[in-house]
């Protein structure tokens, strides 16, 4: 038996990763999941009160534990909000994960570590991260520990699917702001569908042979040029056509005179090229990297369409 203790198990890809792993025990492997949070409650599972930003409620939450699942972060606060969560809360995590010998670690992180870019084809040491936000600067800093553990660090580009409430909301607010092709669209971005990647790392925990430690780059191994992505949006009525071109000087000068609401740094992540190499841990967990996340947008759409209308319904009663 196998017994995984997962954090952040109702997030947007930590309850994909519990799902995938209570189907593996239904299937008939030998696996049993622990579910900690502040406010874990998952019907049918040990779950373990636990909160990041507090160290002592860790202890001895991964007691009789074999794997550890880090799904948890907090991605958007200040830097002391941040750091506590992601850095000081890793590192305590890590800690009782050790003293309670914990054999495999699992830590999602995310490609936004690196920084600006513009990044073409990078593999996980060819760039040195500079992260510009609390949040990546906090995950990145709480990566240190896992790694001196020992563990297995992935750094997803965009994760889309059903759930998603940041990469194709932002985009629909871009192009509120910025109606037309950006750049003509050449921008390169690593995505993946986030059930795709609940599958990657539900490999990599349940793996009976060692699995590679160290950063690994956890998008689907081909990237999407950004005029595909809208191109596909528009077809599942998701996203509104574009009607021309504008170049990337002129969408900059435009959103500087707009109203607001999307930075440049977000407009630059989901328009210029953000392309990181992820054959590698596909590879060696084994695991087939699907069709790619434009394939698996037709299973989202729904999603995509009632959380829109229920967002601009929600802006339009505030106004």
């Amino acid at each position: 038996m196998t017994t995984v203790l997962l954090t952040g198990a109702t997030g947007f890809i930590g309850s994909k990763v519990l799902g995938r792993l209570l189907e593996a025990g239904r299937a008939g492997r030998e696996v049993e999941v622990v579910v900690a949070g502040r406010s874990a409650n998952v019907p049918g599972v040990d779950c373990r009160p636990a909160d990041l930003a507090d160290p002592a409620s860790l202890r001895g939450l991964a007691r009789d534990v074999d794997v550890l699942v880090h799904m948890a972060a907090l991605v958007v606060g200040d830097e002391a909000a941040c750091s506590a969560v992601n850095h000081r809360g890793t590192e305590a995590l890590v800690a009782e994960a050790g003293r309670a010998g914990v054999r495999r670690i699992v830590q999602l992180s995310t490609a936004a570590v690196y920084g600006a870019g513009p990044h073409r084809g990078i593999t996980e040491n060819e760039v040195v991260p500079a992260p510009l936000s609390p949040a990546s600067r906090s995950r990145l800093a709480g990566e240190a520990a896992v790694l001196a553990a020992g563990g297995t660090v992935l750094r997803p580009g965009l994760v889309t699917g059903a759930g998603d409430r940041w990469v194709v909301p932002t985009l629909a607010d871009l192009l509120t702001l910025l109606p037309a092709r950006w750049d003509g669209g050449r921008g390169l971005l690593s995505m993946v569908d986030v059930h795709d990647l609940a599958r990657l790392v539900v490999a990599l925990v349940l793996a009976p042979d060692p699995v590679p430690t160290g950063v690994h780059h956890a998008s689907h191994p081909t990237p999407v040029r950004n005029a595909d992505l809208m191109a596909r949006l528009s077809e599942l009525d998701v996203l509104p056509a574009v009607p021309a071109d504008w170049s990337w000087q002129e969408c900059l000068e435009r959103l500087r005179e707009g109203p607001g609401g999307v930075s440049e740094r977000q407009f630059a992540l989901l328009a210029g090229d953000h392309w990181y190499r992820s054959d590698g841990i596909w590879i060696a967990a084994r695991a087939t990297a699907g069709p790619g996340p434009l394939a698996r947008l037709a299973a989202a759409a729904p999603w995509y369409r009632a959380y829109l209308r229920r967002r601009a319904e929600a802006g339009r009663a505030a106004a």
